[in-house]
Order: C-alpha cells, then structure tokens, then sequence
C-alpha cells in the first residue's frame, strides 16, 4: 500500500491505525523480526531503537518554561520553545507574544513514523514557524540515528477541536510523507480507526513504540487521550491542565476521569502533561488573555494531583468553579474566564 497516496479523505475508509498495526503484526511474523527480538528493522535499514526496555525512559523538563513578557512588543524570545525531553521526545510552547494561550505541542519518534500532537494557534508559516521547526527536529533526530527524513512518515493529529490546537495543521498540508487529521468529530475517530468511542481504547504503533488512545470528552465531545508507553507520560489535553478546566459536558466529562483512573489500576505514569498553564506556582490564577506569567507553575503534574481533583470531583453537584488545590475545576461555566468575579463558588 503506497502511504503517500493518501489523504485526509481517505480516513474514514481507511483509519491510521488500519494501516499501522496490520503492517506491524506481518512484519512481527516473518523469520527476519524474530530474529531481531520485538520489532522489525526499519525500511531504512538502520539499527532499530528498543523502546520496550528500561521503562519508563527518563528525561526532563525544563525548569521554567518561556511565559511572555510584559510588552508583546518588546519580547525577544524564539516564537517555539524546544524542550527535548529525551532524545526521541520533544515537547514544545507557543511564545505567549504570539497567542496568549501559548499551547504545548508534542512530538514523539518511532522507528518508522513520528506523530506531531496538536499544531498551535497561528496559522501562516510567514507569521509562526511551526512547520521549520518540527522539520528541525526531524532533521536533528534523523541524522542523529541513521535514518533518511523522506523514509519517516510524520502523523499530525490534536487533542481536540478547538482551533488553538489545530490552527497550524494547515502548515503541512503540502509537506510529504505526512498525514494528519481531519477537523470534524467523524474525521477525528475514523483517523484512529474508533468504532466505539469515547470508550474504545486503540495502539498506534510508532514502529516499536506504542501510543495509546482514547475518547476523553467533557471539556468539549471530541477529544482524545494519549498515553506514551515509553515515557509513561499521559497527555489529558484540555479536559485536564494546570489552570482553568473548562468542563462544557460534566456528565461526560466524569465519565472521562472515571476512564482515567480506571487507567491508572493497571497503567504506571511518570507525569501528567495538559495543554496550557494558567496558574503559578502558589495557586494564583492568571487572567483570562494575559501574555505575561512570570512565576506560572509547571506543565507536568504527579499523577496524585489528577487523583485529588477526581476525588474533588465526586463532591460537585451543580455549576461552578472549584479549586482542587493544582486546578480550577470550571464546571458549564464556559462564559466565565476569569475566577475572581464570579457568581459561582469555588473552594
């Protein structure tokens, strides 16, 4: 099957995980996989990378990320910060002075293909380099590990449907070897190749490197979790971050963290990673807009900090906004983005 013929039209009928995993499990079956132990070589003929032992893959964070400045204007800081988490893990931050909501994207790499989480808020090239620096990247990890650029597909997908998150997409639209995903709910599922979500859980194989996947709706119906079995980081997207937790589905949204900690049982995670920070480290909350957060807290949480605001949760009955202590639970209040004129309590 020739993987550059296809495109955003051909997800319903024929989903990336269709694709990735019934290729994987014949070349898992042939003498020459077998020999070589868990995975098959690449097409590229490089030495493969074992992403099954010695999990979870240490790495870092750094120790304060780029927050803005006080003058949009004034800030000289890079319009992308790279943070190489590990050698096969980037993550990255939007400049504040470009969009105040300053996602965070994610770039993990297999031995055959690369998946590129979320794609920021600006959409022009000319204005915000995105594409430049992801192909950066890929150039940087290639020569570093023996493989050719034109041999490693790259998969861009997001969190969810909000356009900060998937804005930038239209940056590789004509980039090859790529394949990204679709902008209604229908294109978003038959991409993974759901049938049944948001409970379906499915495996997109990396080449050696699984990432698993599941419908995570609340803050808004389509919604995916990510959960890296190298790194053991869990990605909850917007449904759950350091900040301001807009829940527009509460119902749904529950039964999202009921999914979460069900996954915890049988799942070890190093850190919990969301899309945004909003908040300091003291609990402050940053306003709704503001391109300067001097001393905001860090992107990645201990997983005990996503078990408290679930027991927080158990306790909520009606509208709000609520602290847990890490986050504000924003439960349909959707209208209101700052929490210090509100109608509603919080504690």
């Amino acid at each position: 099957m020739d993987l550059n013929s296809l495109n955003r039209r051909t997800f319903l009928s024929l989903p990336v995980v269709s694709v990735v995993l019934p290729a994987v499990a014949a070349a898992m079956a042939s003498p020459e996989a077998e020999a070589m132990g868990r995975f098959p070589t690449p097409a590229v003929g490089s030495v493969p990378i074992d992403f099954k032992a010695n999990v979870p893959a240490p790495g870092r964070f750094p120790d304060r990320w780029i927050c803005g400045s006080s003058s949009c204007m004034d800030n000289h800081d890079p319009p992308i910060q790279v943070n190489w988490y590990n050698e096969h893990t980037v993550f990255m931050r939007q400049n504040k002075a470009y969009s105040f909501e300053a996602p965070f994207m994610h770039l993990y790499f297999g031995n055959e293909r690369i998946l590129l989480i979320d794609q920021g808020y600006t959409q022009l090239e000319t204005d915000w380099p995105l594409r430049d620096v992801v192909d950066s990247c890929i150039a940087e990890w290639c020569a570093k590990h023996g493989r050719k650029v034109e041999d490693m597909e790259l998969l861009a997908s997001f969190t969810h449907l909000h356009d900060d998150h998937y804005v930038g997409i239209n940056q590789f639209y004509n980039r090859p070897n790529t394949r990204y995903m679709g902008q209604t709910h229908e294109e978003m599922i038959g991409f993974w190749g759901m049938t049944n979500y948001p409970e379906e859980r499915v495996t997109l194989d990396l080449g050696g490197r699984d990432i698993l996947i599941w419908g995570s709706p609340g803050h808004v119906f389509s919604e995916f979790a990510y959960y890296d079995t190298y790194t053991q980081i869990l990605h909850t997207g917007d449904m759950f971050y350091r900040g301001r937790c807009y829940i527009s589905f509460w119902d749904k949204w529950f039964a999202s963290m009921k999914r979460l900690m069900a996954f915890l049982e049988d799942h070890p995670v190093t850190h919990v990673v969301g899309c945004h920070v909003e908040i300091s480290r003291t609990g402050q909350d940053y306003p709704y807009g503001i391109t300067y957060q001097p001393d905001e807290a860090p992107m990645h949480m201990p997983v005990e900090v996503l078990k408290h605001a679930y027991e927080v949760a158990k306790t909520i009955t009606k509208p709000g906004i609520y602290f847990t202590g890490s986050v504000f639970l924003c439960n349909e209040t959707r209208d209101l983005t700052t929490v210090d004129r509100i109608a509603y309590e919080y504690d």
